[in-house]
């Protein structure tokens, strides 16, 4: 069913004035429906997100014209339906959501059956943490999408920032993760090669890279190019699926991770650029947008390198740790690698490579970061004023209990 957000996007990608017939031809929708699209199009102009001319219909000279516009080339990007969240109902209870911070049947500020379906909305797109079923009990994730979405039907919202653990949770789906898991083992590895792809686009999209998500999965899935997309960008996501890839076998194998394991999994990655791929840098990098990032200085490399891995032999050698020891020392290691930042590019997509295979190699099913927490990972990161590692590990907790929850609904 065509709406007048899909109409919109057809005006304002065609920058010259539109009329509604030629909406229709790039529908392929039937003379018979040209009064619904042009109804549709009167409602934007009485929006004053689209203005009418003698020539035609064409956007709104206005930021809520840019706005709406972005937000639907960000979830095209992204992989999700914009007709599915563009709706003020929507958007509200999103707002009551944040607010209340944890969300139950009873305090949704909905019937039941409304609250089902956007949860089941919010889900598809990993816009939603379900902590439990029976009793319902949710928790939305606040970013840059859901911000836009509010903006855009003019809601301000209280969003609720606590400190809030995870480990019984987690504890409770490790369990059951590992029953499940030992009676479809095959099931798993389904599971594990779809979520890895989500992770390419999710990792390479936090460093720039331009592909879609449909896209990335046109690419791995079944080797298929679009012809608009830069060569470039498609052999980084073919390489950094590469060294993933390598990484989930080698995590399996539970192998300790050496100073030339770490240059193997970067030259997978970064072998689009023969130059710097699998080498130590020599050269002085800095955080684009974030001058308060501290970066190790070329001579402290090595040393850091040999110091931090010497760690994570420590803790890897220890034979009974707690979830706590393991998640504290995967936040340590995520930043004091990141800070050293041995590579002159492509240090974070190597980092979180790095962190997965730390708590992989623990029996820490973790195989994507969704998309509604990437925003947060970024603020716990790059984009942070002062590294702060137990905001990290506090990061972490949901990130895991996420995944284990997808992954034990479809084992």
């Amino acid at each position: 069913m065509v709406t007048k957000y899909d109409v919109f996007e057809i005006v304002i990608k065609r920058r010259v004035p539109t009329k509604p017939k030629q909406v229709l031809s790039a529908l392929r929708k039937d003379a018979v429906e040209y009064k619904t699209i042009w109804m549709m199009m009167q409602a934007l102009v009485d929006e004053k997100i689209l203005v009418k001319t003698e020539h035609g219909f064409q956007g709104h000279p206005s930021t809520r014209t840019t706005l709406l516009y972005n937000l639907i080339k960000y979830c095209v990007h992204n992989g999700v339906n914009y007709n599915d969240i563009l709706d003020k109902n929507i958007a509200s209870f999103i707002a009551r959501a944040l607010d209340v911070g944890v969300v139950t049947s009873k305090n949704a500020g909905c019937d039941s059956k409304t609250f089902q379906r956007y949860l089941k909305i919010l889900e598809k797109y990993g816009l939603v943490l379900t902590i439990s079923r029976k009793p319902i009990k949710t928790q939305i994730f606040y970013n840059s999408l859901v911000k836009n979405l509010l903006t855009f039907f003019k809601i301000k919202p209280k969003v609720k920032r606590f400190s809030q653990e995870f480990l019984l949770e987690i504890k409770k789906e490790l369990d059951k993760f590992t029953l499940l898991r030992r009676k479809n083992e095959e099931k798993y590895q389904q599971i594990v090669t779809a979520y890895e792809m989500r992770f390419v686009h999710h990792s390479l999209s936090l460093e720039g890279n331009p592909i879609t998500l449909p896209d990335t999965l046109l690419i791995l899935q079944k080797n298929v190019i679009p012809k608009s997309l830069d060569a470039e960008a498609v052999d980084e996501v073919r390489n950094y699926q590469q060294a993933i890839t390598t990484m989930l076998q080698d995590s399996a194998e539970k192998g300790m991770l050496t100073i030339p394991t770490i240059l193997n999994y970067h030259a997978l990655a970064l072998s689009h650029r023969k130059r710097i791929a699998g080498q130590i840098r020599d050269v002085g990098v800095h955080i684009r947008g974030n001058k308060n990032f501290k970066i190790g200085k070329l001579g402290d490399i090595r040393p850091r390198l040999e110091k931090l891995l010497q760690e994570y032999t420590t803790f890897r050698k220890k034979k009974k740790k707690s979830l706590q020891e393991i998640l504290t020392f995967a936040g340590y290691f995520h930043n004091e690698f990141q800070q050293i930042h041995p590579f002159e590019d492509g240090n974070s997509r190597t980092t979180r490579l790095l962190t997965f295979y730390i708590l992989l190699c623990e029996d820490i099913p973790i195989l994507d970061i969704p998309f509604g927490l990437l925003d947060e990972y970024m603020l716990n990161t790059k984009r942070s004023q002062k590294r702060v590692d137990a905001n990290l590990v506090e990061f972490l907790q949901k990130v895991i209990l996420y995944n284990l929850k997808i992954i034990n609904e479809k084992l």
